[in-house]
């Protein structure tokens, strides 16, 4: 298997109309018609404003997308604010003969965090809500929860092929990379682990500025995968960085930290390791994304859309010990 595994796979695209047909026969919705979703390798549509339809990569089992489904149920019979799975997971071959695993769940009305602003107790509540999903998930078990996600910042080392056919800037990713390896990597396999979203992006959580809770919905369980919670945590703190330079780059993070804190305890190692797993996380996007988008030059400017940011963010944090 290549260093991204199912990342580096293409597909052919579900038309619109066949999406609309799969969920009238599978389910029995009257929906008609489908608006498609920019996604990273699936086929993603809305229906009609009121279901999400996701189909997935041919390259993905059945197992893999099931752990996405029953940890997402798992969470929302916990309290916290999934989608309802409403069908699926159902194995199907579509028009052009790929076979892939359907599933349709709610969608969530509302405003994704990466398109709106955010003060300094919001992002406290974002943090909340994290360790929340942390907490729901503590008891949560899948066959296929050991899956290999190349999100995983457990598997980062691996990615070490990719330095020679990816684009650095004079030898900024190198440099990250090597002491990613020699700092951080070593420590990672005596972190605690679970079953975690391993996602949690600001375009993976909906919000409403006007509720107490601020964030109304957490969605895309796609790469859910038993890792460290340290990882999990960095995953969050990072899509917290800003686009652009400022003395602080953790600053936003840091609120996002202190609300996780008020609901789940973070020990003294994984504490420690938080800003070089969020300097891992960008290494890891600049890897994955500039292959990615050499191999699927159709999705290149979804692929790259956080990926020009990361020099900055790295230069930040190699500037400091």
């Amino acid at each position: 298997m290549s260093a991204l595994g199912e990342l580096e796979a293409d597909h052919v695209v579900m038309p619109d109309a066949e999406a609309v047909a799969l969920a009238r026969r599978l389910w029995g919705l009257e929906v008609d018609g489908a608006e498609r979703l920019a996604t990273e390798q699936d086929d993603t549509f809305r229906l009609d404003e009121q279901f999400i339809l996701k189909v997935s990569n041919p390259a993905q089992g059945f197992d893999e997308v099931d752990l996405e489904c029953r940890a997402m149920v798992h969470a929302g019979e916990r309290g916290v604010p999934v989608p309802r799975l409403l069908g699926g997971p159902e194995a199907i071959r579509d028009a052009a003969g790929q076979d892939r695993v359907a599933r349709v769940m709610e969608f969530l009305a509302g405003t994704p965090l990466d398109s709106t602003g955010s003060t300094a107790a919001e992002r406290e509540r974002v943090g909340e809500t994290l360790a929340a999903l942390r907490l729901a998930l503590a008891d949560f078990s899948h066959p296929a929860q050991g899956r290999r996600c190349a999100w995983d910042l457990a598997h980062l080392p691996e990615l070490a092929p990719l330095l020679d056919v990816v684009p650095d800037r004079d030898g900024l990713l190198r440099a990250g990379f090597e002491r990613y390896v020699q700092e951080v990597a070593p420590h990672v396999p005596g972190l605690r682990h679970q079953v975690l979203h391993n996602d949690f992006s600001r375009s993976n959580l909906i919000v409403d500025h006007e509720a107490r809770e601020f964030v109304t919905g957490v969605i895309d369980f796609g790469d859910t995968v038993h890792t460290a919670i340290a990882i999990d945590v960095s995953t969050a703190l990072l899509n917290q960085l800003p686009r652009e330079p400022v003395d602080d780059l953790l600053a936003d993070a840091h609120d996002v930290l202190r609300g996780y804190r008020r609901v789940a305890d973070l020990d003294d190692l994984e504490l420690e390791l938080l800003p070089g797993l969020v300097m891992g996380r960008v290494i890891a996007r600049a890897l994955i994304t500039l292959h990615r988008a050499e191999k699927l030059p159709h999705n290149r400017t979804y692929i790259l859309r956080n990926t020009e940011p990361g020099w900055m963010q790295l230069e930040w944090f190699m500037e400091r010990r």
